[in-house]
């Protein structure tokens, strides 16, 4: 496979993660990109355009582009996307025309897969999907989402050439929930950038991030329900620890981001932690390392994770992660080992966990030092490298026809 084109219609590898519709999403992108290309592979990645000002093309590195394309309002919230998606796939169809070095098609999250399916039949193409996020997975734990969507998910998963698992878990919701084929799915782990996220002293990192002394829980991501900053924050409450604080970085996402956000805040001062919870606005991707190796401890209550990028940055930096038990968490997270993980959403049982590495500096130790031992199993390249065999692979098959 020559050059592979990666379909993200929702939001940029070149935007901030953190905010808005910007999350682990962004950051596999981008990366698995910027791997492909050093691995002498090439990539065009297209996005829709969100604003005037952005060049259409922007050549990031030889071999990594990306294309954004006109598709609808610049300022269309992610619940009016669908509307746009053939728009989309006209711009991608049309800017493939003139350019037949693409032989492979890689859809990450199901807008970009209905585009895909639609894309595979037009040019005769391998579509490979990447889902990132499952609308039955997310129905499971009360968080509502559209029959269309979910209708979509299951047509994209009968049509894909081959999908990917960032985990076994999400393997298994693939076939057991959607009926995939398991022959047709690869567990393909995302990776993290040891080059910024590792080991380093805590007291060089408090300074840097203005934090002072006293034991920090640290939140990292979007602001949205699913997330779960409220268990965050109740664990803290559930610690009764006053010298304690929890930080939050990232900035509200999606239609109730800003709602939840006002909400955590108004919690925060009906609890009275309100001098004890830091919001902290959205911050450079690899900045965050940064703020882990600030952190005594990582929590991260999520509702569902198909993988959880941040386990694994907090895991590189030496950090130990209490976490959900859900989805790939399950997978970066060894109980016990690296880090806890806590059935339920009882902030009770995420602060006793908590407690046992604050009151445990032998033990803190022993985590932080196999969690950034087993984060080395992780890389970009060694991701890079397995998906261009897989797509060699996919290109010598025979397409997977679902008339």
């Amino acid at each position: 496979m020559r050059r592979l084109a990666v379909l993200s219609l929702h939001t940029s590898p070149l935007v901030q993660p953190g905010s808005g519709d910007g999350g682990g999403m962004n950051v596999y992108v981008r990366e698995l990109a910027f791997a492909l290309s050093q691995a002498g592979g090439g990539s065009t990645v297209f996005t829709r355009r969100t604003d005037r000002e952005t060049p259409m093309v922007v050549d990031v590195e030889p071999g990594f582009r990306v294309v954004h394309v006109d598709a609808g309002p610049h300022d269309l919230s992610k619940e009016q996307l669908p509307g746009i998606v053939d728009d989309f796939a006209d711009g991608v169809a049309s800017y493939l025309a003139s350019r037949p070095d693409h032989d492979g098609l890689l859809a990450n999250y199901w807008l970009s897969g209905v585009a895909g399916h639609r894309l595979k039949h037009e040019l005769d193409l391998p579509l490979m999907t990447i889902f990132h996020t499952l609308a039955r997975v997310k129905a499971e734990t009360g968080d509502r989402e559209p029959r269309r969507r979910i209708e979509a998910e299951a047509t994209v998963v009968g049509c894909s050439d081959l999908m990917l698992a960032n985990s076994s878990e999400e393997r298994r919701q693939l076939v057991d929930l959607y009926g995939a084929d398991p022959a047709r799915i690869e567990v393909v782990p995302p990776g993290v950038d040891h080059a910024f996220f590792t080991t380093g002293s805590q007291a060089v990192a408090r300074r840097a991030t203005g934090l002072g002394a006293g034991p920090v829980l640290l939140f990292a991501g979007r602001i949205q329900p699913l997330k779960g900053v409220d268990v965050a924050l109740r664990t803290l409450e559930a610690l009764n620890r006053p010298e304690a604080c929890l930080v939050v970085v990232g900035g509200a996402s999606g239609a109730e981001g800003e709602v939840e956000e006002q909400r955590l805040k108004d919690l925060a001062v009906a609890h009275g932690l309100v001098d004890r919870v830091h919001f902290v606005a959205p911050q450079p991707h690899h900045s965050l390392a940064y703020w882990y190796r600030a952190a005594d401890v990582v929590v991260m209550p999520s509702r569902s994770e198909s993988f959880g990028l941040v386990a694994l940055e907090a895991a590189a930096c030496g950090v130990p992660v209490v976490a959900a038990d859900v989805g790939g968490l399950r997978t970066l997270v060894d109980h016990g080992r690296t880090g806890y993980l806590v059935e339920g959403r009882d902030p009770a049982d995420y602060a006793a966990g908590v407690a046992r590495i604050l009151d445990d500096p032998e033990l803190a130790a022993g985590m932080a030092l196999a969690a950034a031992e087993r984060s080395w199993s992780y890389t970009w390249s060694a991701t890079a490298a397995r998906l261009r065999r897989i797509c060699d692979d996919v290109s010598s098959r025979s397409l997977v026809d679902c008339s």
